[in-house]
């Protein structure tokens, strides 16, 4: 497995698994607003995409993060948006290796850390909880919608 960060080049490499998320979160597809909105990453450069591939050079997952700050202690973090790895790949190990990266590039970035937000029902809680993500217990998200 290899594991790149993608720009537009990979657009249509990263378009089914975008989808595919997108559906797992009961999105109705929508290929062509996918493919403007993941344009629109890439040209504003405001995410960082990673995409996994096997030896034959099929998508297998991604991971997105979006950068923002951390005030009180003035350093960037980012925010781990979406995670998708495709259905016939799943428990092999791609999901670990996509966050494990992000983690690295954190690290390398010199940021204070991640933060993701996933479904009360997802079972890659447990994957979270083993590479050592920690569910807040201290602190309240709150969120407010238009």
């Amino acid at each position: 497995m290899k594991i790149i960060q993608a720009t537009s080049k990979n657009l249509e490499q990263l378009l089914p698994l975008f989808e595919g998320y997108r559906t797992f979160y009961k999105q109705e597809s929508n290929i062509e607003k996918a493919r403007t909105f993941l344009s629109n990453r890439f040209k504003l450069k405001d995410s960082v995409l990673f995409i996994a591939f096997d030896s034959d050079k099929n998508a297998l997952g991604f991971t997105q993060l979006y950068p923002s700050f951390s005030s009180v202690s003035m350093q960037c973090i980012y925010i781990l948006n979406d995670l998708f790895i495709t259905s016939d790949f799943r428990g092999k190990g791609i999901g670990e290796a996509l966050l494990n990266h992000a983690k690295q590039f954190a690290i390398d970035n010199n940021c204070k850390g991640i933060i993701l937000e996933t479904d009360i029902e997802n079972p890659a809680q447990k994957l979270y909880e083993r590479l050592g993500w920690k569910k807040d217990e201290d602190v309240f998200h709150y969120t407010w919608k238009v």
